[in-house]
């Protein structure tokens, strides 16, 4: 059986709230669970998204799919609203020239309501995010 993907829509999540927003690229499209469809910044640094889950969940692992992304923090809140955030991962990205970075980050015995990525600095003016990932484990509560 294929692990439930938390981030996307279609599994109940919501984007929360996006530092920036591109007509042709709205924030939305980071939980559509399309890999052609994206998020882009637009300019300056940091930018960040969250995405919201419909209660508390356990994930194994969280991923995504970006491209031009230079360091990438996440955080993660079992609160009912969007606050009292805790560092998870902060890492540095391969630049992948014409190719999106994918990443996987195991997370064991990790649970959230909300995951929120910060995204602290790009190889340029401009970064897209294609498709964040939280894999379930099993619903907490």
């Amino acid at each position: 059986m294929r692990p439930v993907d938390w981030c996307r829509s279609s599994a109940g999540a919501a984007l929360v709230l996006a530092t920036s927003n591109d007509e042709q690229h709205p924030a939305e499209n980071v939980a559509d669970g399309s890999s052609e469809t994206f998020w882009t910044t637009t300019g300056m640094f940091p930018q960040e998204f969250i995405i919201g889950f419909p209660k508390c969940v356990k994930i194994s692992k969280v991923s995504i799919q970006c491209y031009l992304v230079r360091t990438l923090r996440i955080e993660r809140s079992v609160s009912k609203d969007p606050v009292g955030f805790e560092q998870c991962i902060e890492k540095d990205l391969q630049h992948t020239e014409g190719q999106l970075q994918m990443e996987e980050f195991p997370l064991p015995d990790f649970q959230a309501t909300y995951l929120r990525f910060i995204i602290k600095s790009g190889f340029d003016h401009f970064v897209s995010v294609h498709r964040p990932g939280a894999d379930l484990c099993q619903i907490q509560r």
